[in-house]
């Protein structure tokens, strides 16, 4: 009924509009995680580029720069990991500012242990209540899971895991683990919230968060780190495929009932920016983060 799968959530302070920089990081920590037998590795949202919103809605000079920064889903950065994934023969998950035309998403790719990319997702929801038909900050339309070597997968963003519909959207799709990327609240009300998701949908989660990697199986944690440049390490028992029945459905209830709030912009005034350039400081270009001091965490029992 279970398939055991040992994965990883990993994090890092990444440094903003800086992608080299940040892969390279990013693969030291893959390849830690491999190291250590991880068949599963999960990365932040935004971790290739920083997690840029805040910045371009504050600073508008640097929203055009976001697509500078953006790549499609075939573009170098993504290819270069999906040769390390195939080298490390470990399935990886990370969060990148993706291109799509003129328009910047907030996505997530999950690339299997032979190099292939097998998903994508673009963040559903706005924490930020910002107006969705930006350029730099896209939203997502489509909730879907999909087949990898390790089961049916699903993917969510940061603000997504507070809405009950989008994993059970991809739950009722098939998913039978699901990775969240984050790059958000550290409180213990996350926490609670993304037990509750692995609780209602009987499924295992794999989140990674900067400053706090989170892993749920059978329905209880089974590894948590508070502590940032961690590579968590727990095992994870992924259920047998439930049908995909109600999917479409789900989707269409959790489209019609947050249509406003997707796309409201009275939250996000001048005086909400003014508070962002005074929080983040530096222009939206903040200095280079210290090199990690890397630690690993196995819990496995």
């Amino acid at each position: 009924m279970f398939t055991t799968v040992r994965s990883a959530a990993v994090n890092f302070v990444p440094w903003k509009w800086h992608k080299d920089w940040n892969a390279d990081r990013l693969e030291m920590f893959f390849v830690e995680a491999a190291k250590h037998g991880a068949q599963l590795a999960v990365a932040p949202e935004g971790i290739l580029e920083g997690y840029l919103v805040h910045e371009a809605f504050a600073w508008p000079q640097l929203r055009e720069q976001m697509l500078g920064v953006a790549e499609p889903v075939n573009g170098p950065y993504m290819k270069r990991f999906a040769k390390l994934a195939k080298q490390l023969k470990c399935n990886l998950v990370f969060g990148f500012a993706e291109l799509g035309g003129r328009t910047v998403y907030n996505t997530a790719a999950f690339i299997d242990a032979r190099g292939q990319l097998r998903g994508t997702y673009r963040k559903m929801s706005n924490a930020i209540k910002d107006k969705y038909t930006w350029p730099f900050n896209g939203v997502g339309k489509t909730i879907r899971a999909f087949d990898t070597p390790l089961g049916r997968a699903g993917m969510l963003i940061c603000s997504d895991r507070w809405y009950p519909q989008i994993p059970r959207t991809l739950v009722l799709d098939g998913a039978q683990f699901l990775c969240i990327l984050t790059y958000g609240s550290l409180s213990k009300k996350q926490n609670r919230t993304v037990l509750a998701r692995a609780r209602e949908n009987g499924v295992p989660i794999v989140q990674a968060n900067v400053g706090r990697n989170l892993i749920v199986s059978k329905g209880e944690i089974v590894a948590i780190d508070n502590a940032r440049d961690t590579v968590t390490l727990a095992d994870i028992d992924i259920p047998a495929r439930p049908s995909d029945a109600g999917r479409m459905a789900e989707q269409r209830r959790f489209l019609a009932a947050y249509p406003v709030k997707r796309a409201r912009t009275s939250m996000y005034s001048s005086t909400a920016a003014s508070k962002i350039r005074q929080t983040i400081g530096h222009d939206g270009r903040p200095p280079k983060p210290p090199r990690p001091n890397l630690r690993v965490r196995d819990h496995r029992g």
